[in-house]
């Protein structure tokens, strides 16, 4: 069983929701974060800036901005990993710097609490 965690717009959370339920992964995690991506940071200010040059740190300033975004997870068996991310970047995906992230982590186990049931049990099988 896999984590896919994914870094979306705050805009695309109940599309995505819906999505991922209609495809049959109705269970998920969701909260806001705030982040931002490799392409708001001149990579160069950043080298200046971490050599000690107070001219970089200075201007540093403004690309460090964090957005608003939200992070789900979700908890699927290895045969639905390529569905949910499939699902995912078909819902949130614009061609535009932002469109966010996705991790694939891998899991060891799960349990659920109320009737102690173990393992892939637990989870959408969809």
């Amino acid at each position: 069983m896999k984590e896919v965690m994914a870094i979306i717009r705050m805009n695309r959370i109940n599309q995505t929701k819906k999505g991922l339920s209609d495809a049959g992964i109705s269970s998920m995690h969701a909260r806001e974060c705030l982040g931002r991506g490799k392409g708001l940071v001149s990579l160069e200010l950043l080298k200046g800036a971490e050599q000690g040059y107070e001219e970089a740190i200075s201007l540093l300033g403004s690309s460090q901005r964090l957005i608003p975004k939200r992070m789900i997870s979700i908890v699927v068996p290895d045969k639905l990993v390529p569905k949910a991310v499939a699902t995912i970047i078909a819902l949130n995906r614009t061609g535009k710097s932002g469109d966010g992230k996705i991790f694939v982590l891998p899991v060891s186990e799960t349990v659920r609490i109320r009737t102690g049931e173990t393992g892939d049990e637990t989870l959408d099988d969809a």
